[in-house]
This record gives C-alpha cells, structure tokens and sequence, in this order.
C-alpha cells in the first residue's frame, strides 16, 4: 500500500494596513498581527485558496489540488492556520496564497498571506505555531514596556472563559533539530 505524503503550510494573515486600531499605544507588532474576523471559516479559505490555484494555473492546478486540500487548523485570534497538500503541488497552493490580498468574507479587509513554514508533519507545524504566538506575546510585552497585562487584554481580548492572559518571561528555547536550515529550504520535493 501506499502511503500519501502531503505537506502542511503554516500560514500567518498579516494586516500592513492597520487602521482598525486607531491607538497610538498599540505596539506594532500587535497591529500587525492583528486578530482575524470570526466570520472567516475553513470553508470559505479553501474555496478562496481553490480560486486563486485556478485563476493561476487553470483546470490543471485545480484538479491537482482538488482532492488534496484542507484547512487543519484556523485560528481567528491569532490570525493563523494550517492547510494541507499533496507533496507534489504544495507550491501551487504557496503560489496561490502569496496572490491573495483579501480575507475571504463578505468586505474582507487588505491582507498578505504569509506562509511561514512548511512541513512534512502536522505536529511540527504545530509546534511552530506555538512558539510563534509565543514569540509575538513577548514582543508585544517587551514594546508596551512597563504596562501590565491589563494592557494587553484590552488590546487582544480577554478568552472566552474570562482567564486573564498569561505575560511571563520566560526566555524560549529553541532545539538544535528545529533550527535545521535544511527543513525550511530544499531544492527537491523531498
């Protein structure tokens, strides 16, 4: 039997435009990183992304990544999800999101997608995420200086079960196997 190799695309939605936030006290970073409507679902990112592969490479490319293509992981409020292709056309689906310049709802704002990892295995593009949300949270902390957490909560919202959000400041480790250059960039589709 076969086993069917895919890779999984992290992907960040950055916002350049950030006129929703009108504070000057907001970090840059934060505006940046904006969070991402509620209303964007995994359906209408994959017809999205479905579009854009057949506006680019025609009845070829959308064939080839018909059968193949799905949203593993969407994240509103970090602006951040996780799709699926097959190995062999996952730059079709790279090509595709580097073309989008709207989030797919109804007067969607102007966006970049930027794809900021890809993997052979879900759980390292998970774990990427993770430490990328954490990277984002310190930054944003060490730009608001002397302000609280409190402050951080107004900016990004409070979770839905009203647990104040966690600031430490903890220094992130990184392992040697995660810096590997060789697992950002390769000539082949291997």
């Amino acid at each position: 039997m076969v086993r069917l190799k895919n890779r999984y695309l992290l992907v960040n939605i950055l916002y350049p435009e950030a006129t929703a936030l009108p504070s000057s006290k907001v970090p840059d970073v934060v505006a940046f990183n904006q969070p991402t409507t509620d209303d964007l679902t995994p359906q209408l990112l994959i017809k999205a992304v479905r579009e854009a592969v057949l506006e680019l490479f025609g009845d070829y490319g959308s064939g080839a990544i018909a059968g193949s293509l799905m949203v593993k992981y969407l994240s509103p409020a970090t602006s951040t999800f996780i799709i699926r292709v097959t190995r062999a056309h996952y730059r079709m689906a790279w090509a595709a999101l580097s073309m989008m310049n709207t989030v797919p709802v109804k007067a969607g704002k102007k966006c970049v997608y930027r794809v900021v990892r890809v993997s052979g295995t879900i759980r390292k593009a998970e774990e990427e995420a993770i430490r990328r949300a954490r990277e984002m949270m310190l930054r944003a902390k060490r730009e608001l200086g002397d302000q609280s957490a409190a402050s951080l909560e107004s900016i990004l919202g409070k979770p839905k079960d009203n647990r104040p959000v966690a600031v430490d400041s903890e220094v992130l480790m990184l392992d040697a196997s995660d810096d590997d250059p060789a697992d950002y960039s390769s000539n082949d589709d291997g």
